[in-house]
C-alpha cells in the first residue's frame, strides 16, 4: 500500500460548537472556487461510538470535466466530457476529543497549505459565513521549532494570534488561557519588538526543551505573555512568528514551518486512520502535559 504524509492540526471554532461542526462535516455544502467545485465526500460518522471520530474526503472536482479515452474504431485518443470529474481528494479524520484533524497532503492537488483553506471555506459555507469562523491551525514539532530558534543569536520580534482552546489546554500556557477566558475573548493578538542590541528576553527555547525532557517540568515563574502565546500557537491554537538574526541575516520562523505529520496509507480505512491519528494526538498531549 502506497504511503502518504498526513498533517496534524487543531480545528479552531468561533461561534461554532462541536455538534454544529460535525453536522457541517457530514452534510457539507458544495462550493465553487475558480474552475473547480469542492465538498466533503465518503463520510463515516462515528461521533457517538466509544471512540468518536468522523472520517471523510475533501474532494475537488470539475463539474464539466474532460478526459481522454480510446476510440477503438479509429485507434485514436479522443476527448470526452465527464461530468463531475474528480481532480483530487484528501482523506481526513476529525477527532472531537482533541479538536484534532489529520489530513492527507496531495501533491499538485490538495497540498498541506490548501486543505485548511478549503476545509474552512466549506464549513463556513454551511452557515452562509454568518458570524461563524472555522480554522485549521497546524501543530508544531517542538524539537524542530527549537532547533531553528537555537540558530538565532537574538530575537527582535515575537508575534502571535491565539484562540480559546477546546477541549485541551497546555499547562505551560495555562495563565494565558485563564486570561483569555476572563476577557471572554474570541482571539488575542500579541506582538513585541525590540531594536536594542541584545534583542528580546525570552525563555521560549528553555520552556519547550524542558517540557519535552519532562512532562512534570514546572517553571519557576509563569511564562511571559509572548512566550505563552508562541507555545499556544505551537500547540495548534493559533499562529505565531519569531524574528531574529542568524549570522547577521534577519530570519523569520513561523510555528507553521515545523508542522507535525506522519506517514500512513494513501487510501486508508476510516478506523485505521483514526487509530493512527489518535496515537499521534495522545503522544503530543502526554509529552506537553496537555489537560482538559
Amino acid at each position: 500500500m502506497r504511503k502518504g504524509r498526513y498533517y496534524l492540526g487543531r480545528v479552531v471554532k468561533i461561534n461554532l460548537d462541536q455538534d454544529s461542526l460535525m453536522n457541517a462535516i457530514t452534510n457539507a455544502p458544495i462550493i465553487t472556487i475558480g474552475k473547480f467545485d469542492w465538498t466533503i465526500t465518503d463520510i463515516e460518522d462515528n461521533r457517538n461510538a466509544d471512540f468518536p471520530y468522523i472520517f471523510g474526503k475533501l474532494s475537488k472536482y470539475a463539474k464539466d470535466g474532460c478526459a481522454k479515452v480510446i476510440d477503438e474504431v479509429s485507434r485514436a485518443q479522443i476527448n470526452t466530457d465527464v461530468p463531475n470529474l474528480l481532480e483530487a481528494s484528501s482523506s481526513f479524520v476529525y477527532l472531537p476529543d482533541f479538536s484534532g484533524i489529520a489530513f492527507l497532503h496531495v501533491w499538485n492537488g490538495i497540498q498541506e497549505d490548501i486543505f485548511p483553506r478549503r476545509f474552512k471555506s466549506v464549513i463556513e459555507a454551511a452557515f452562509d459565513g454568518f458570524m461563524v469562523a472555522c480554522d485549521v491551525e497546524p501543530i508544531s514539532d517542538y524539537r524542530a521549532f527549537t532547533t531553528r530558534l537555537k540558530k538565532l543569536s537574538y530575537f527582535t520580534e515575537f508575534s502571535a494570534t491565539v484562540y480559546p482552546p477546546n477541549p485541551l489546554f497546555g499547562r505551560l500556557w495555562g495563565s494565558l488561557n485563564e486570561y483569555i477566558k476572563s476577557r471572554n475573548a474570541s482571539e488575542v493578538a500579541v506582538k513585541e519588538h525590540s531594536s536594542k542590541p541584545k534583542g528580546l528576553n525570552s525563555k521560549i527555547v528553555e520552556l519547550m526543551d524542558s517540557i519535552m525532557k519532562s512532562r512534570d517540568y514546572e517553571p519557576e515563574e509563569a511564562p511571559a505573555i509572548s512566550d505563552a502565546a508562541i507555545l499556544m500557537a505551537a500547540d495548534g491554537y493559533g499562529r505565531g512568528k519569531v524574528v531574529g538574526f542568524e549570522d547577521g541575516d534577519e530570519v523569520v520562523i513561523r510555528t507553521s514551518d515545523t508542522r507535525k505529520s506522519f506517514l500512513h496509507d494513501k487510501e486508508p480505512t476510516a478506523n485505521e486512520l483514526a487509530v493512527k491519528a489518535k496515537s499521534q494526538f495522545d503522544k503530543i498531549s502526554n509529552e506537553r502535559d496537555m489537560r482538559h
